[in-house]
């Protein structure tokens, strides 16, 4: 056993308990050729439905490095990560919502740093989900939505939290 971080690991142990989980997932079927699988639901024609996290300017290739997440945010992400061919994509729908939030620091031209942007947050319940902290908050900013819809080749846009915006007198 060593000792790291203050905790006791039985490297054997653990190394056995994984053995039996692997056989477990082998012999349920739980590991497979993912891109195969997806591929013959294509060939098929079954449905995928394929969601993408964070936003397309935190993409590692298209955001705003380095203020960027480790992975492919943009509809590309659906290409490369699952290894869905591009011409099997049918519909793509942007969300956005009515007006832009940043995590963290990074470049935000329409950022409110008054008792505006606080009244979004608030309405808008703009909080890390899992660290509580505050989005900043700011107009929708065309320009970048625009940079979205030609990396992404939205067959649609979806718009969210309109409602939080009801009372403002100027938007």
């Amino acid at each position: 056993m060593d000792k790291i971080y203050n905790l006791k690991i039985n490297y054997e142990k653990e190394f056995e308990e994984l053995k039996v989980i692997r056989e477990w997932l082998i012999s349920n079927n739980m590991v497979i050729d993912t891109s195969l699988f997806l591929h013959e639901a294509i060939k098929n024609n079954k449905r995928i439905l394929a969601e993408g996290a964070n936003g397309a300017l935190l993409d590692i290739d298209h955001g705003t490095y380095p203020f960027v997440t480790s992975s492919n945010t943009t509809s590309g992400g659906v290409c490369t990560g699952l290894g869905i061919p591009p011409n099997s994509l049918e519909t793509i729908i942007g969300v956005v919502k009515a007006y832009t939030t940043r995590v963290g620091s990074g470049p935000m031209e329409t950022e409110l740093k008054n008792e505006i942007g606080e009244l979004i947050q608030q309405k808008g319940a703009e909080f890390g989900v899992t660290t509580g902290r505050k989005r900043r908050c700011g107009w929708l900013d065309l320009k970048i939505l625009r940079k979205s819809c030609r990396i992404n080749g939205y067959s649609s846009l979806l718009m969210t939290k309109l409602d939080i915006l009801t009372g403002f007198e100027k938007l």
